[in-house]
């Protein structure tokens, strides 16, 4: 609990046995004080006046006596007009130390076994390509809403739904029957998951020759060029064969499933790898090829009572008019499903496996409008929870050549990502001489450590409902607001306590005497608790992050000015001590929740 809290609790005591009168403590604030008077904290007592019936400096003189009586924290006051100041005293600063060393997780609320569960959707990756950046801030920003929403007393469920069927699915199985020539991730020396998104590259450029020679025909027969480009796409013939084969796909057919099963393995054990790389996982996966056919009898049940209607054509589909929306599509004329049906089936299978208190999808902002419109079907078709789930909308992430586009081969791969961010930080600290004296496997897993803690925190230092722009050079940087310059923090407190002959006590001795740069990283320490707090409200990893980089700075500031190990007085070495165990504590869990690792040196 913050000081300012502690206090104005206090101060509402104290009007109630003063003045008979109540005041909530959320009602009472404090301001720092100002530099030319002695005290830390200040209150103004002019909004008390009606109720004490008093002078200002009367209100101010039997408040600021109440409290040195009645409350351990303060030590003294002084008046300036209707102005309180007030001494902390060390002995309170001491006791909120103290607390903080006496809890091994601080700041974490364990969930009990009644605590609400909240199921998490992130990843959610095609099968027909790798996956890529936007992929990688999708997981990372999953993985740490999962871990601080764990760390406000609830119980998760961590979940994927992989697109593992469909029309661009069907686009790389196409194209690897015509021009893959039996080709494996064995024979080709690659991943399975970027052997496959070669194809859907392929399907993507012969596609397009395609519609440009179509196009130019039907131009060429008097037809206008943007209508000659639109027929084109349609006729284009690997498009049809394309939706062919999709088809029969969902009619079994036996070849196509075969292949499917055989491709989509490959993709499988090349996301492990990726998945495992950057420190994510799941507690279920599910896949669309599992849950269409439950969105599609729901579909065919809200058909049934009225809810849908089913086109000339045969397709179905939801009228939002009276909504404020226009009309959805749930089934094709063909009787394929659409994404709206699968999401519709995976949320009826997960509450169905789970007793889900509240369902939250980590998904990109460009799909606001599928979530709002999920949510009204999900309430239309009877399911109570419709109304309650949570789309956690992120913003793009940008690169300075422009937007990504997998099916023109132009997007940033996750594996070559996190190479590269390995190789940059083992580069960066070779010419900063921080590998010296240590064997070449440290060099290496430091190396990592640093290189994915850069990628990781300069993706979720950002509010993630931002779109940003992604610069790896800046992200490695030692100095500023990155992961490394945290890491190396936390690292040389680390040294700094290997290096004591003195224990940590759990208790410090008495006396001694907490200067204003200690008070003010106890009290940084203390807010660690209220950060995990706003995180989970209002789902935002940003504030752990940015919680992690001020309490960096303000501990660097005190190292400056402070000597720990050389400081002659036994009691404030012991503080010092015990004051910076603590803050590598709390970098080490803050960092945790938001998926980073914390080196012992680097």
């Amino acid at each position: 609990m913050k000081i300012e809290e502690i206090l104005a609790a206090a101060v509402s005591q104290a009007i109630a046995d003063l003045y008979e009168a109540e005041i909530p403590a959320n009602q009472i604030t404090f301001q720092k004080t100002r530099p030319e008077f002695e005290g830390q904290f200040t209150l103004v007592v002019f909004p008390f006046l009606k109720i004490s019936r008093k002078k200002p400096e009367e209100t101010a003189m039997e408040i600021g006596n109440w409290l040195v009586e009645k409350n351990e924290a303060v030590e003294k006051f002084n008046v300036v007009k209707g102005f309180l100041n007030l001494n902390i005293s060390s002995a309170f600063w001491v006791q909120m130390l103290e607390h903080i060393q006496a809890v091994p997780d601080y700041g974490i609320v364990k969930a009990g076994e009644e605590a609400p569960l909240v199921m998490i959707e992130y990843s959610s990756p095609n099968t027909n390509k790798p996956l890529h950046l936007g992929h990688v801030r999708n997981n990372l920003l999953g993985w740490a809403l999962s871990n601080i929403i764990a760390a406000n007393g609830n119980r998760i469920v961590r979940t994927n739904i992989v697109n593992d069927r469909g029309i661009h699915i069907c686009k790389s199985m196409l194209a690897w029957l015509k021009w893959g020539e039996g080709i494996t991730p064995e024979k080709a020396g690659k991943k399975g998951d970027h052997l496959i998104g070669d194809f859907y590259v392929a399907f993507d450029k012969h596609y397009r020759e395609e519609v440009s020679e179509l196009a130019a025909r039907y131009v060429s027969e008097g037809m206008e060029e943007e209508a000659a480009t639109e027929k084109a796409k349609k006729e284009a013939p690997l498009i049809k064969e394309a939706h062919e084969m999709l088809v029969k796909w969902e009619n079994n057919d036996p070849e196509v499933r075969s292949l499917w099963e055989k491709m989509n393995e490959w993709v499988y054990a090349g996301f492990d790898k990726t998945y495992k790389a950057m420190g994510v996982g799941f507690d279920k996966i599910y896949y669309e090829s599992q849950t269409y056919l439950v969105g599609k009898a729901e579909v065919e049940r809200g058909l049934e009572k009225g809810l849908f209607v089913r086109h000339d054509d045969g397709s179905v589909w939801a009228d939002l008019t009276n909504e404020g929306l226009d009309e959805k599509l749930l089934l094709r004329k063909d009787g394929t499903s659409v994404y709206m049906t699968q999401d519709i089936g995976t949320a009826k299978l997960r509450f169905q496996d789970y007793p889900i208190d509240k369902m939250v999808y980590v998904v990109g902002n460009e799909q606001d409008y599928h979530f709002k419109v999920l949510s009204i079907l999900l309430d239309r078709l009877g399911f109570k929870w419709g109304k309650d789930l949570v789309h956690f909308s992120y913003g793009m992430v940008e690169l300075p050549n422009g937007k990504m586009k997998s099916r023109e081969g132009t997007v940033v791969d996750a594996d070559d990502l996190m190479a590269e961010m390995v190789s940059t930080a083992r580069k960066t600290n070779e010419e900063l001489g921080k590998f010296s004296e240590m064997s070449s496997e440290e060099r290496e897993e430091i190396a990592r450590i640093v290189g994915m803690g850069a990628l990781k925190y300069f993706l979720l230092k950002v509010d993630a409902r931002k779109n940003m722009m992604f610069n790896p050079a800046e992200s490695i940087d030692f100095n500023g607001n990155t992961g490394p310059f945290i890491q190396y923090a936390y690292a040389r407190i680390r040294s700094v306590l290997r290096k004591s002959d003195e224990q940590i006590p759990d208790k410090l001795p008495e006396g001694v005497i907490v200067n204003e740069k200690e008070q003010n990283l106890i009290q940084k320490l203390a807010d660690f608790r209220t950060a995990v707090q706003q995180a989970g409200t209002d789902y935002s990893p940003s504030v752990i992050a940015n919680y992690c980089y001020d309490l960096v700075k303000e501990f660097n500031q005190f190292y400056h000015d402070y000597s720990i190990l050389h400081e002659p007085d036994a009691k404030s070495r012991a503080l010092r001590l015990v004051l910076s165990a603590n803050v590598a504590k709390v970098i080490r869990t803050g960092m945790s929740l938001l998926g980073i690792e914390v080196p012992e040196r680097m």
